[in-house]
């Protein structure tokens, strides 16, 4: 059943009700009215017939017939319509509309009483008469007949009857007419959404306000939820793809590793008596390939992880605290390298910790494994400062090394997933997690050629600012576990 049809049989049915209601209160209003209107025309007529029945009572005691005569004739005709009816010592004399003398009236209260007979219905007044000369008591009651009144009462009943009656189809259809103007925008506003499929087309609720609050508010709430399930999907859609990334990347990488892994298995399983040094030359193939297994689940997680991490995971982030720990632990790891750190303290960002740390941890790797001299000397200098670039204050995170330095043709490519040298023990994910986080904070990386010419370089300007004062406020999506990613931004050379 529509709303509009609702309306109507529920305003149809309380508007008569309510009218109803008003009338009962009215008829009852209009029957005090016309009890007051009676009782104060009964009070009236009894100062004026009060005196002529006393001289009634007079002529009476005194027995003269005349004058009694006369006197009666007197209080009749000042009584016009109204019931009299006059009790004294010699009898009780009555005329006008009134109960029968049968009737048993009301003993005396002073005030107007309503006295019933035979269905007809009477306001009445009492008024006790007393002579001092001759001494006489009588009683005076007067009568007016409420028939006319009752009249009055039926008449408003049967209007207010009438009109409640009237009321219940108008009020019906008037309320049918507003409710279903009201709900057209409502209407319309389904109709535009019915069609919306977000699985099938993009188009989305385009709502123009109506200026009626429920339907706004409801257009608004629509909007909301879809640009949720939209912000869910597209997370939902990249989770799947970077799963199916992850399975793809690892099952490739994996497959060199774990067949020479079987190789050297199906040796140590062939040849029990394999000569020492070639067992252990076997044994440290396994070793080797066990690690880069390792190794590559370990990147390829960590890749997943950047792909996936939303925007409330980032928070302020103290860059010197993060640095020199990450130093730290490459000297308790690698004690024969010479790593020296300088850092400005108080450097905060707004990042997600993790990443960052993983940023400065793969950085560092890099320097120390291809950053070597040529006496395999491991030099490695880590400085943080603060730089003001363009309008927005940054920190500046710069890696040396003394290797032999990256050829500029390729200070592209190194960042690519599973680019190394074939002489490098690494994954070939560790630049790539760089370049990662470095697009996720909306920081520049830099890469040139060290002090003197020397090695290499590796400057990151991460931005001291919120994202959202930035660039586009929340992280977008880089899948660097597909191969379809993003073009990534241009690496421009570090600065000497």
């Amino acid at each position: 059943m529509r709303l509009s049809t609702r309306i109507a049989i529920v305003v149809g049915a309380v508007v008569p009700l309510l009218v109803l209601g008003a009338g009962w209160v009215l008829v009852g209003l209009v029957g005090n009215d016309l009890h007051a209107q009676a009782d104060r025309r009964l009070r009236e007529q009894a100062q004026v017939v009060g005196s002529a029945a006393k001289g009634v009572l007079r002529a009476e005691s005194n027995g003269r017939p005349r004058a009694e005569q006369a006197r009666q004739r007197k209080l009749f005709a000042a009584a016009l319509d109204i019931g009299i009816r006059l009790s004294g010592p010699n009898g009780t004399i009555m005329d006008g509309p009134q109960p029968g003398p049968a009737v048993r009236l009301p003993a005396a209260t002073g005030h107007p009483v309503t006295v019933r007979a035979r269905g007809k219905t009477w306001r009445a007044v009492q008024v006790p008469l007393t002579l001092q000369r001759p001494e006489v008591l009588g009683t005076l009651w007067l009568f007016a007949s409420e028939a006319a009144n009752e009249a009055q009462i039926r008449m408003v009943r049967g209007r207010v009857l009438t009109v409640a009656l009237l009321a219940a189809p108008l009020s019906a259809g008037l309320a049918w007419a507003l409710a279903a103007g009201t709900a057209r925008p409502l209407r319309r506003l389904q109709q535009r959404t019915s069609g919306l499929d977000p699985q099938t087309s993009a188009a989305r609720l385009d709502h123009t306000p109506t200026r009626i609050t429920e339907v706004d508010d409801l257009a608004h709430t629509l909007q909301t939820v879809l640009a949720r399930y939209d912000e869910q999907a597209t997370r939902t859609a990249e989770a799947l793809a970077t799963a199916r990334s992850f399975s793809a990347a690892a099952s490739h990488e994996l497959r060199t590793p774990l067949m020479s892994m079987q190789t050297s298995l199906d040796i140590l399983d062939a040849f029990q008596d394999l000569d020492p040094a070639d067992r252990a030359e076997t044994v440290d193939d396994l070793r080797r390939g066990h690690a880069r297994l390792l190794g590559l689940l370990v990147m390829l997680r960590a890749l997943a992880q950047g792909d996936l991490v939303e925007a409330d995971a980032f928070a302020p982030v103290d860059l010197a605290d993060l640095a020199d720990a990450s130093v730290s632990d490459l000297r308790r790891a690698h004690p024969e390298a010479e790593v020296t750190f300088e850092g400005a303290p108080g450097l905060t960002v707004h990042g997600w910790q993790p990443g960052l740390r993983s940023l400065v941890d793969n950085l560092l790797a890099n320097a120390l494994v291809h950053g070597r001299s040529r006496d395999g000397r491991a030099q490695v200098a880590v400085r943080l400062r603060a730089e003001r670039d363009g309008v927005a204050p940054a920190a500046v995170l710069t890696v040396e090394d003394r290797g032999p330095g990256v050829p500029p043709e390729q200070r592209q490519a190194i960042f690519g997933r599973f680019q190394r040298r074939s002489d490098s023990p690494g994954s070939g994910l560790g630049l790539t997690l760089v370049a990662q986080q470095s697009d996720l904070h909306r920081a520049q990386l830099r890469v040139g050629d060290g002090a003197g010419g020397r090695g290499a370089r590796f400057e990151v300007v991460i931005p001291l600012a919120p994202l959202e004062q930035v660039g586009d406020g929340v992280p977008q999506h880089r899948s660097w576990m597909s191969d379809t990613a993003r073009q990534r931004r241009e690496i421009p050379a570090a600065r000497p």
